[in-house]
């Protein structure tokens, strides 16, 4: 049987749930104390953007803050609100998880600058909190270039943005106060923090996001761009913030399902793969498009969201997200960029600036970025933070290497296994009905080796998802690698409702995650279906009005034993091809008659290429190399433009964008 979803506890994001404040009091008198559950809403549950943050505010008013770090952000709502009491030694805690300058500092220091900017007046804040925060933001480490030792990640795509947010925002609050950790005064912080803001900006709105669709990290991201829109003085930040939000959720509305942000991912994680109901932007979907639950009490971004004066939802955007009647929507879309394409982007030199622009796009040691990583790792002496100290015990070699030139060879040499981090371009493909959702990254990367990257997944409800992994993971970002780490990506091919997976794992000896794992496996959770049936070497399964249909080349077996018992379909061997097809009962008028029709079709595989004679399609077949062919015709799988769908057609890197969905018309113009 099912599970009830709305009886699920909340989530904390499992990216950062282990990064908890300490020194957290009890909390005071008349403070919430027990989780109210909201449920999810498949229909819009509110039609103006106005009572949809009504209705987010006043569950997060029942609910009480929680110890992480995005967990403080609750309080900025009761402040806002002034619907006290706040839990201060929250925000006190706060502050020195931001001194200790631990990782995700940043995250928290996001919204404590939204609180001294839009809240600071409030009579629920105590004098030494306001002296205390005054303090923090003058002392926080805002780039690795600055001095002190710390554990924060400032690299990342999100992280990029977060820290040059700050940077900026904190500048021009202070702009004639020494900053006591770099001795820069504030305008010097702001001028600084613009230029990378400013190239970052301009990077998402031409080339997408490289941690693509991410539903754990947009929920990073929204945050510092609400607050550049909201509070920066320069209006060509403004400008170009409001219109990176807009693309993000211009994407959310492209590739969710019914408020479920169910597509490929560049970063994912366990929690949100397993379980759509809690993901990360779960609560942002549902303020909005009015799909989706309020499920985690660690939301960010649906914070600041609510708060934020200047921003309002495009109805176009709104209406794309909720048109979920539609009978298709096929949607095309490249993200990324290309290392060999660098200078174009201005990221052509040896220099620090050029190391931190490609470490944004997982450049740590591709044969054209490595010898940046070790630039960075000797400037910013980096050898002692936590994430690179597995290049420490070869310090001397890497230094010796990269001054004469070995680095490159040896990242070369080793490339299908180091550059497991690159978020380089990406072709996607989202192909949507009423009753299921395929999204797949085409062809990416086909057999090097991957990290949190989610490059395909079947989507009927919040509960009955499908998707295939080959386990493997490594480092801080993969504690638990068997469903969102990737030893080895695989070659994934699709064409409106059929996929075809294929995995072609080395014999070679890997240096990063040692063992190569001989399986690869689906998560198919047999309990969350209505129907499952087996026949002829498939897998169906029935939800509602959609069907979805498995196959694997190599004999399977579930699991019938531990945490995964009866969702885990485990295919030995080191290579193999999967096959996935999704019907709807308008199509065939029943499930059995789905499954009878598949069943008998044929289907062989030589290898890994694979021959299928869709009853929906015609005939299928996909290899290792080669393209893949609908009734013998070639069809695209690489090469897409910026977006291709019914609602916009632009090319890769477009200057002007414009978005229309019946009557309305948005346009977007490169800065």
């Amino acid at each position: 049987m099912s599970k009830n979803w709305n009886d699920i506890p909340f989530s904390a994001t499992e990216g950062v749930q282990d990064f908890n404040y300490s020194n957290v009091g009890p909390a005071p008198e008349g403070y919430p104390r027990e989780y109210v559950r909201d449920t999810y809403s498949r229909t819009v549950f509110a039609a103006s953007y106005e009572d949809r943050c009504a209705a987010f505010i006043d569950h997060v008013l029942k609910n009480p803050g929680v110890n992480t770090v995005k967990g403080v952000f609750y309080e900025l709502i009761r402040i806002d609100q002034d619907n006290g009491p706040i839990h201060e030694s929250l925000l006190f805690a706060a502050l020195d998880y931001i001194d200790a300058r631990r990782d995700c500092a940043d995250f928290v220091l996001t919204g404590m600058l939204r609180l001294r900017l839009q809240l600071w007046d409030s009579e629920l804040l105590s004098e030494a909190f306001r002296s205390r925060l005054r303090d923090t933001v003058l002392g926080f480490k805002y780039w690795p270039d600055e001095p002190g030792v710390d554990s924060m990640c400032y690299w990342t795509e999100n992280h990029h943005i977060i820290f040059s947010a700050c940077e900026y925002l904190a500048g021009q609050l202070y702009p004639d106060e020494v900053f006591t950790n770099s001795g820069m005064s504030g305008r010097e912080k702001q001028a600084r923090a613009k230029k990378r803001i400013d190239k970052w900006l301009e990077l998402r709105f031409r080339t997408g996001f490289s941690e693509w669709l991410s539903h754990v990290y947009f929920d990073e991201d929204f945050p510092p761009l609400l607050n550049l829109l909201d509070f920066a003085e320069d209006e060509n930040i403004r400008r170009g913030a409001r219109q990176v939000i807009d693309l993000m959720c211009y994407d959310m509305a492209c590739n969710s399902y019914y408020g479920l942000f169910t597509c490929t991912h560049g970063r994912s994680y366990t929690k949100e793969k397993l379980n759509p109901y809690q993901e990360s932007t779960s609560d942002t979907a549902k303020l909005l498009f009015g799909l989706g639950r309020f499920a985690n009490e660690d939301n960010m971004s649906a914070v600041m969201f609510a708060l934020s004066e200047n921003y309002r939802l495009p109805k176009v955007i709104f209406d794309i997200a909720t048109d979920t009647g539609r009978e298709e929507w096929e949607n095309r879309q490249r993200v990324s960029i290309r290392f060999s394409e660098a200078e174009h982007w201005g990221y052509g030199k040896k220099d620090l600036e050029s190391a931190m622009g490609l470490l944004s796009f997982g450049g740590y040691c591709d044969p054209r970025t490595f010898n940046h990583m070790v630039l960075m790792l000797d400037e910013y002496d980096w050898w002692e933070n936590k994430f690179f100290l597995e290049f420490k015990p070869a310090k001397k070699l890497i230094q010796v290497g990269s001054k004469f030139g070995l680095t490159t060879l040896v990242a070369w040499l080793l490339r299908k296994d180091m550059t497991r981090n690159n978020l380089t371009e990406n072709n996607i493909y989202t192909f949507r009905t009423p009753d299921y959702m395929l999204s797949t990254s085409q062809d990416y990367r086909k057999g090097y080796g991957g990290d949190q990257h989610h490059i395909w997944q079947a989507t009927l409800d919040g509960e009955a998802v499908c998707f295939t992994t080959h386990p493997g993971g490594y480092g801080l970002q993969a504690p638990d690698a068997y469903w969102h780490g990737n030893g080895f990506l695989p070659r994934a091919l699709q064409h409106r409702n059929v996929a075809v997976i294929l995995y072609k794992t080395p014999r070679t000896p890997n240096v990063v995650i040692g063992e190569t794992l001989e399986f690869t496996h689906a998560f198919f959770p047999r309990d969350r279906f209505d129907r499952v049936e087996e026949k002829s070497g498939w897998v169906f399964g029935e939800k509602g009005d959609g069907f979805i249909a498995l196959r694997s080349r190599n004999d399977c077996r579930w699991e019938e034993e531990g945490e995964y018992a009866g969702q885990d379909l485990v295919a030995e061997g080191r290579s193999n091809a999967w096959l996935v097809e999704m019907g709807r009962r308008s199509d065939y008028g029943s499930f059995d008659e789905f499954v009878r029709r598949i069943s008998e079709a044929p289907v062989s595989f030589r290898g890994l290429a694979v021959r299928y004679d869709s009853p929906s399609l015609g005939r299928v077949e996909a290899g290792w190399r080669g393209p893949l062919r609908i009734d013998g015709k070639a069809v695209s799988t690489s090469d897409f433009g910026r977006y291709e769908n019914p609602s916009c057609t632009a090319a890769f890197a477009s200057d002007v964008l414009k978005i229309r969905h019946g009557e309305e018309e948005l346009e977007l113009g490169c800065r």
